[in-house]
């Protein structure tokens, strides 16, 4: 592997972390190439009435360079 490329993104979903983490690669995954893992930084939720409404993660993608 030769030079890697860390962006960061927020994944969101009603169902889990663990959704949300995959909902923010498979976004990814439509316009960046070569992801080759991914580093969660930070879990949340958004609460409405004492129920956890929203999944959200912030994660760092990181994905090979192609360029010359």
């Amino acid at each position: 592997m030769g030079v890697v490329i860390i962006r960061e993104m927020v994944g969101s979903s009603s169902q889990s972390w663990s959704d949300a983490a995959q909902q923010a690669v498979m976004r990814a995954a439509r316009t960046v190439r070569n992801i080759r893992e991914i580093e969660v930084v930070k879990s949340t939720a958004r609460v409405e009435d004492g129920r956890i409404v929203e999944y959200r993660v912030e994660i760092k993608i990181h994905f090979e360079y192609e360029g010359a």
